[in-house]
């Protein structure tokens, strides 16, 4: 998930490799993922408020991952 921790990492990597970010983020962090993006807060923050609303007052438990397919490769 894109985040300050991670835009931080993404920088280091540039640095100590010698490549631009875009390239840090594209060939280093999203080579083994399914979905080639990172996860964006919003994204996180739109699914705990769909928990915390009346809408899912039928979800008890369970996993949902957020993890752009991640755990499915």
């Amino acid at each position: 998930m894109r985040t300050p921790l991670v835009e931080r990492q993404i920088e280091d990597q540039a640095r100590n490799l010698g490549i631009p970010e875009a390239e840090v983020i594209e060939k280093v962090m999203l080579e083994p993922a399914a979905v080639k993006r990172l996860i964006e807060p919003e994204e996180v923050a739109a699914l705990v408020a769909f928990l915390a609303s009346d809408e899912a007052g039928a979800i008890t438990g369970g996993c949902l991952p957020v993890d752009l397919g991640w755990t499915a490769r």
